[in-house]
């Protein structure tokens, strides 16, 4: 990893790439310094110290919300839009085939949406955290949802830009920017705590050791793969025969990334979210307490939802129909199997077993800290989804550098 870095460095395209996306990530730490006008932070300070989901929205905004600075809402309504979007496409005969022909069009509406659902989000927050406004009136209200509404499409320029002209997905970036700044805090309150004895030196020990096994798992399941071979037929085309070659296909263990948890986790921080602007409420009181990292129901429910989006995400970045027919197209097969029908059919068996693991494996890590939290008393925020996050976009980011230095590799090869 750290001699791909270097090599990045080296050269002169790649290096602007990173400065690009260094200056973006200094850009979303200074603004979620800026703080919303007419808001008195201390409330908003102590009703996140309270709420543990709150909490957990504050560490993957990087501290933006206990803030309630402008990026308070984070990335999360392109998160939702993005879902509903890609829904739809399921749904949508229209939309799908726009999927395919047009994605800046798809990309478009996925933009207004965000915009429309970062509205109904800023104006829920303004009404929720009334108490917290230092004027309660209709005007200040209005300011305040209007500013986390342009703090969110900023925070989604922000992305797009780092995708388009630096390193790696910004969306997924942005998120990893985010809890990586809050690692430093929480190494802090790990090692007061321990200090204070709130916790058994013993039970800390105990927790490093499962964290960095953790890392390694998550590494080593996130590059598994499994290699489904292929054979294309020997063709003579005058005096030159082509093929004849062996290769595979590469089915990852884990295809979807990390893209399931943070789903996930944004369709479960919404209820608990609206059920906390009414402390007052019993049947919110009972929704905040149900949906809280920790609950035996919640874990249930987001083990569920990230086996569900694994094997939808799945489905969509990986279609073993077409596949199948490129394989027939090119001359290919599998060996022991005919080309078209019989062949999809296999990769799609083979593909449901193995994603199958995968998904339990992202739902196990993900709920892991709760267990964790149970037995050695330690308030875990930076939990396995947070882990999956930033180990996950840290090797696709990786992955893409690498990508990028092989193909100048090959242009200066056909150069000379």
């Amino acid at each position: 990893m750290l001699s791909t870095l270097r090599a990045a460095l080296k050269v002169e395209d790649m290096r602007k790439k990173i400065i690009f996306t260094l200056l973006m990530f200094l850009v979303f730490r200074i603004g979620a310094h800026i703080p919303v006008p007419g808001i008195d932070n201390s409330i908003i300070q102590q009703l996140t110290g309270q709420a543990k989901i709150l909490g957990f929205f504050d560490m993957v905004a990087g501290g933006a919300f206990s803030n309630f600075s402008i990026f308070a809402m984070s990335i999360t309504p392109y998160i939702n839009a993005s879902i509903i979007m890609q829904l739809l496409t399921v749904i949508v005969p229209k939309l799908e085939q726009l999927a395919k022909e047009d994605r800046k069009k798809m990309a478009e509406y996925t933009r207004y949406l965000t915009v429309i659902l970062g509205f109904i989000q800023a104006v829920g927050l303004s009404f929720g955290f009334k108490r917290a406004l230092i004027d309660p009136s209709f005007g200040s209200m209005a300011l305040v949802a209007l500013t986390l509404t342009a703090g969110t499409a900023c925070l989604m320029w922000i992305g797009e830009s780092i995708t388009d002209k630096g390193i790696g997905n910004g969306i997924s970036l942005i998120i990893f920017a985010g809890i990586v700044s809050r690692i430093p805090s929480g190494t802090i309150y790990l090692v007061k705590y321990a200090m204070q004895g709130g916790a058994a030196v013993l039970s800390v020990i105990a927790f490093l050791i499962i964290a960095v096994v953790s890392i390694i798992v998550v590494v080593l399941v996130h590059e598994g793969e499994r290699r489904v071979p292929v054979q294309y037929a020997k063709r003579v085309v005058g005096r030159k025969v082509y093929g004849g070659q062996s290769t595979h296909i590469p089915i990852k263990v884990n295809s979807a990334g990390v893209i399931p948890v943070i789903f996930a986790m944004s369709i479960l921080m919404f209820p608990s979210t609206i059920a906390s602007f009414f402390p007052d409420n019993g049947v919110a009181s009972w929704i905040a307490n149900t949906f809280t990292s920790g609950n035996w129901v919640y874990n249930i429910i987001y083990m569920l939802l990230i086996i569900f989006f694994t094997y939808f995400y799945s489905s969509i970045t990986f279609n073993p129909i077409d596949v199948a027919d490129n394989i027939k197209k090119n001359g290919g097969f599998i060996p022991g199997l005919r080309p078209g029908r019989p062949t999809s059919e296999y990769i799609t068996k083979i593909m449901s077993r193995i994603t199958l693991y995968g998904a339990f494996f992202l739902a196990i890590i993900a709920v892991l800290p709760s267990v964790l939290s149970t037995f050695t008393g330690l308030d875990l925020s930076f939990g396995g989804t947070a882990l999956l996050i930033v180990v996950g976009v840290a090797l696709d980011t990786m992955k893409q550098m690498e990508a990028s230095l092989m193909m100048r590799s090959y242009e200066g090869f056909m150069k000379k």
